[in-house]
């Protein structure tokens, strides 16, 4: 059984983590956020050590390795732009780490956290689940079979709604998020370029605080992409349903399955991890480079192929 601590344990993706950990029949013996309100703990964890501290968390996993009962991965479900300093401390305490996306925000960050893993002999892995979900597996099979010369020409879509709330937690600054093609993107940005191959072209039209879109180019892929956190943005039939989440790979004509499936693709990840496998740090690079491209370029706007859903009027800063 190995020994688990926690950085970011009230935030909304620690929940994950923690079930993979139970289920995968280990222990979380740690956590921390400067938020208090983790009662998710008791369904995983109840004797948890928790702290909202970060110099007391950081002294008991010190008091645990003198005990001779060191933590051996530190997993981090921290705010984007802590992951860098939060991934440094586990590998300097000594232990692996296991990151949720993005794994930082620029790329190089990745390129000095590397030296980091080569200096302490400890790995990091990232949580790249997409490349786990098994329509996505096949996709990549599809593309692996295709003649050489084959372009495959497709829409991706990705609607997640949220509230006012979005824009005054951390989520909503660019800076600590990375913005919208950051903090909700990054996931597909990798999967795009697992299963197609390197990006050749990376346009973006439209930039905004609740949407993004563009169009990429792989080298087996074109791509007109559409992220938004606006539930105005959403298809009409699916409002029609009450639904407030849309993903859509549509791929020439034909409508890729996957709206099931993701909730045990952590426990995979996990599963995966502890048999030795795993995404390591490197294998995340080419998709925080093409988040950092987006991030810094200015839209071109309604110009050349992009997303048809970019025709929907902008909508104003609820705070601006």
């Amino acid at each position: 059984m190995k020994q688990f601590a926690l950085i970011g344990a009230a935030g909304y993706i620690a929940p994950r983590h923690m079930q993979a950990i139970r289920d995968t029949q280990n222990d979380l013996v740690a956590a921390m956020d400067t938020n208090d309100s983790v009662g998710i703990i008791d369904s995983y964890f109840p004797n948890a050590a928790f702290f909202t501290e970060f110099e007391r968390f950081d002294r008991h996993l010190e008091k645990l390795k003198r005990a001779g009962k060191k933590v051996d991965y530190v997993s981090i479900c921290s705010p984007n732009y802590l992951h860098d300093a939060h991934i440094r401390f586990g590998l300097r305490y000594g232990a692996d780490v296991i990151c949720e996306k993005p794994i930082v925000l620029n790329p190089w960050n990745i390129d000095a956290l590397e030296e980091l893993e080569k200096e302490t002999g400890n790995h990091v892995y990232n949580i790249l689940q997409l490349r786990l979900h098994p329509s996505i597996i096949a996709l990549k099979e599809k593309v692996n079979a295709a003649p050489k010369d084959k372009i495959f020409e497709f829409d991706l879509t990705y609607i997640t709604s949220r509230g006012t709330w979005y824009y005054t937690s951390w989520k909503g600054n660019t800076e600590k998020s990375g913005g919208i093609a950051t903090n909700i993107g990054v996931h597909f940005y990798d999967m795009l370029q697992w299963v197609f191959g390197p990006v050749k072209e990376n346009i973006v039209h439209i930039h905004t605080h609740d949407r993004a879109a563009g169009y990429f180019e792989f080298e087996k892929a074109k791509v007109r992409w559409f992220l938004s956190i606006n539930a105005e943005t959403l298809p009409e039939d699916v409002r029609a349903k009450g639904k407030r989440t849309y993903r859509s790979i549509n791929i020439e004509g034909e409508e890729l399955e996957f709206s099931d499936g993701f909730t045990d693709l952590h426990t995979l990840s996990y599963r995966d991890i502890l048999n030795g496998g795993g995404f390591r740090i490197s294998e995340a690079h080419a998709a925080i480079e093409i988040v950092h491209h987006i991030r810094t370029s200015t839209p071109i706007g309604l110009v050349g192929d992009y997303h048809p859903f970019c025709k929907i009027p902008m909508t104003n800063h609820p705070f601006k």
